[in-house]
């Protein structure tokens, strides 16, 4: 019952990402997920700031996240093939950093539900974005976010068919919910294919609220996921009212270290 604990870097937008990870290297979080908000992101020598600063504090990087992931439908999941060729070789600059910073995985949105592609011409550019992946020791996995093709769950569970182990995902509980969908269905029917977390609580006000203050009930959602072989990690993810201090949100970070802890 071993998994990571961490925050993303996203939470603390629109913060400088240099400036949001040495926050969470000073809380000593376990783990991170980078959010690249822009392209001079990629350059080796900023890279090599974030990685000495990593070191220094002894934070790891689980997730690697695009800023390009709003036009991910354009350039990955177009009808134009020569773009999508294009797209590919500026996602292997991604690939590469998310390898420098010693990152497990990358995290792709994909294509918008209006964007309309057959489901196989999906998985075949999935399967091919991997594979490329893979050569940088890279695992991409897949996101359920609402606005996208990946918002149901029926629509993973089809990927995972086609794909088998090839396929795996990010869930994030508050797409979840804004897809209409139960996290705990997720959690249930796409099991160890899962290996990270966007983690969020929900009500009727909000679908995106510090862990413990909603309805997910998070022991349940956890006990579920962990009975399902889940073994990657859990990172919050908010938007920035979401909480109203970086100490309310590590003690969130804190609350949800301490869920783990005692189901040990």
């Amino acid at each position: 019952m071993s998994y990571c604990v961490g925050i993303s870097t996203a939470t603390l937008y629109p913060m400088l990402t240099e400036q949001a990870l040495l926050a969470l290297c000073k809380r000593k979080v376990e783990c991170v997920e980078i959010f690249i908000n822009t392209e001079c992101e990629l350059d080796k020598k900023y890279l090599r700031e974030l990685k000495s600063m990593l070191r220094e504090y002894g934070v790891s990087v689980r997730a690697l996240h695009p800023f390009t992931c709003e036009l991910e439908s354009m350039m990955l999941f177009t009808h134009y093939p020569r773009r999508f060729e294009d797209g590919l070789r500026f996602y292997k600059r991604f690939f590469d950093a998310a390898s420098f910073l010693e990152a497990d995985l990358f995290v792709l949105h994909g294509n918008n539900r209006f964007n309309v592609i057959p489901d196989e011409v999906y998985f075949e550019r999935f399967e091919r974005l991997s594979q490329e992946a893979e050569k940088f020791s890279v695992t991409m996995v897949q996101e359920n976010v609402a606005r996208c093709m990946s918002g149901k769950l029926g629509f993973l569970k089809k990927m995972k068919g086609e794909l088998g182990d090839r396929a795996k995902f990010v869930l994030d509980t508050k797409q979840a919910v804004r897809a209409g969908e139960n996290p705990l269905d997720f959690a249930r029917e796409l099991g160890n294919s899962i290996c990270h977390v966007h983690i969020s609580d929900h009500d009727t006000d909000s679908d995106c609220k510090l862990v413990g203050t909603g309805q997910l009930g998070y022991e349940d959602f956890m006990s579920t996921l962990l009975s399902k072989g889940f073994d990657g990690s859990v990172v919050i993810e908010l938007y920035h009212d979401g909480y109203k201090s970086l100490d309310e949100l590590y003690d969130n970070y804190s609350y949800i270290k301490a869920v783990r802890d005692n189901m040990r």
